[in-house]
């Protein structure tokens, strides 16, 4: 095989190799939503106390360790409201929602989204 054609091969290859990779590392379950399946590694509800989102920290096998944010206004949500109390550290958990920043998954923005025990 000439050497250019192995050049092309390989590019090809490579190509196709992080398109395969991108969509392996993050699930998508409908147009704009994250899918995040895990253990739950820490539950932070103090930030409610003035409005903030209470994170909650799962560990997963493909994205390493994913904040969870549950809003302090459940009312402003299409979301219905996370039983936090329901949650404990070392549960399976399956958290369906939108994008935030980098390691980050919110649950609010539409009645399909939800974090619940697996």
């Amino acid at each position: 095989m000439p050497q250019s054609a192995r050049a092309a091969f390989a590019s090809t290859l490579f190509a196709m190799l992080l398109a395969i990779a991108g969509c392996a590392t993050k699930p998508v379950a409908a147009e704009g939503e994250a899918v995040v399946e895990g253990t739950i590694a820490s539950i932070d509800t103090a930030p409610w106390a003035y409005d903030g989102n209470a994170a909650i920290q799962i560990d997963t096998r493909d994205r390493g360790r994913v904040a969870v944010q549950l809003p302090a206004r459940w009312n402003l949500c299409k979301a219905a409201p996370v039983d936090v109390q329901a949650l404990a550290v070392g549960m399976q958990v399956r958290a369906v929602g939108a994008p935030g920043a980098e390691g980050e998954v919110v649950v609010c923005q539409e009645a399909t989204h939800r974090l619940a025990p697996k």
